[in-house]
Order: C-alpha cells, then structure tokens, then sequence
C-alpha cells in the first residue's frame, strides 16, 4: 500500500499553515456554491476535503471541490448529498454529471465549480490535487473544530 493511502485521514481535515491557503469571499456566489458542496461532503463523511480556487489560473472554473469516498456507494451517496444540498441553499442543479453509474469516479460539474468525488485508488492515480497544486487552497475545519462547515 502506498504512502498516500496511509496519510488519508478518516474525515475531513483543515488547511492550515500552507503557503497559499485563503478563504472564500461572503460576497462570491461561486465560492457560495463550492463550501456548500463541501459541508455536503463532510456530512456524508467525505475524506480529505479539499477546496481549490483556480479561477486565476484556469478559465475551467472558479473552484474545484476534491473529496474521497470510500466505496461505491459512499461515493454515490456524496454525489446525491452534493446535489440535493446545493440544490436546496443555492437554488442551481448541475450543468452535467457523469460517473454516477460506475461510482468510482464522479465529477459534477455547477459551470464555475467542478466537483470530484473519488475512490482512493483513483484519487491516487489521477493525483489532480499535484496537477492543481498551484491553485489556493480553501481553509476548511472539521466537524470537530466548526460543526462541519466550512469557514
């Protein structure tokens, strides 16, 4: 097993103290959108959240939302949370969502956020977090630390 499987924790951790962590913008309606999609995450107990703002460095989106989901089903579970909650808070349904059948890999895609949700495995082999890197990161607590939403 590799290194990257040992370092994933349970649940969703901060980001803190790296170099180029931020926070979202109360005014921002995609930044709205991308910490609703990961207090989602969290409540279906997605691990290792993470929350890039890549709107300077890509014309893709304003955010990627990366989350892990443990088993197929776990995944699609987050999917289905994702979508009823962003739904339900911010009044938007998806532009296209694929993978949900196979539910190893799904990406939503809300236009200006894009959301992954993957199995470890893929998570580790597609390792989007290095391609994205030089996106900044979003500070996100746990539900120990802030009652599962993001600050």
């Amino acid at each position: 097993m590799s290194d990257y499987f040992q370092a994933i924790p349970s649940q969703s951790v901060a980001l803190t103290n790296a170099s180029n962590t931020t926070s979202v913008d109360a005014l921002d309606a995609s930044g709205k959108i991308a910490l609703t999609i990961a207090e989602a995450g969290s409540d279906r107990k997605a691990g290792d959240i993470i929350l890039l703002k890549v709107a300077d460095i890509s014309y893709l989106a304003d955010y990627f939302v990366m989350m892990s989901g443990y088993s197929r089903v776990q995944v699609r579970a987050i999917a289905e949370a994702v979508e009823e909650q962003v739904k339900t808070e911010c009044g938007r349904s998806p532009l296209r969502t694929e993978g949900k059948a196979e539910g190893s890999w799904v990406l939503i895609d809300y236009g200006e956020v894009i959301v992954h949700i993957m199995m470890p495995k893929e998570r580790e082999f597609y390792n989007l977090e290095a391609f994205w890197g030089h996106g900044t990161r979003i500070d996100l607590t746990t539900s120990d630390q802030g009652g599962g939403k993001p600050t």
